[in-house]
């Protein structure tokens, strides 16, 4: 996988993330297809076009909830303040580095926790699709589980490595002597 070069190099958990991303990549065409096949499975088969929805459903969850992370460590998302991306030192440097981590660390957590037993309860159930009774609906729920699992562990490591960064001396200036 190739990442922009001004981003460090990945710690071991971060690859392990990064595999992850690669081999979940390929779901979002699985769920074009799915999308794709309801009109001729409800148009000229006569059935199929509610379960393939639901899959595509459940697949879509799946991959967003591994699209999210990956796209936060490769930095193609949005952001409201795209020049502090180039911020050389001081406060604006720390703020940087350590803003984003932060903010979703806490939220990640708060998720996990207040999920956790919603998840659970439709896991162990094997909870269907309210409108269809398809299986699968545990498995969306799931994805918000291991979305905010997924997260929290960028944002951890994205901490190490910016106190590990801030720790360090980025240059003094030059003596003019």
């Amino acid at each position: 996988m190739h990442l922009p070069p001004d981003l460090p190099t990945p710690l071991p958990m971060e690859r392990w993330l990064n595999r992850l991303g690669a081999l979940v990549m390929p779901l979002a065409l699985l769920v074009v297809l799915l999308l794709f096949l309801q009109w001729p499975l409800r148009d000229g088969w006569g059935a199929g076009s509610s379960q393939a929805n639901d899959l595509a459903q459940v697949l879509f969850a799946l991959y967003v909830a591994v699209a999210l992370r990956h796209a936060d460590r490769r930095g193609a998302h949005l952001v409201s303040r795209p020049d502090l991306a180039h911020a050389g030192r001081g406060p604006v440097r720390a703020m940087r580095l350590l803003g984003a981590p932060l903010a979703v660390l806490p939220w990640a957590v708060f998720v996990c926790i207040n999920a956790a037993p919603t998840v659970w309860r439709s896991v162990r159930g094997l909870e269907s699709f309210p409108e269809t009774a398809n299986p699968g609906y545990f498995a969306i729920k799931l994805a918000l589980l291991m979305l905010a699992v997924l997260l929290a562990l960028q944002a951890l490591a994205d901490l190490w490595k910016a106190m590990h960064t801030l720790r360090t001396p980025t240059g003094a200036p030059a003596d003019p002597a």
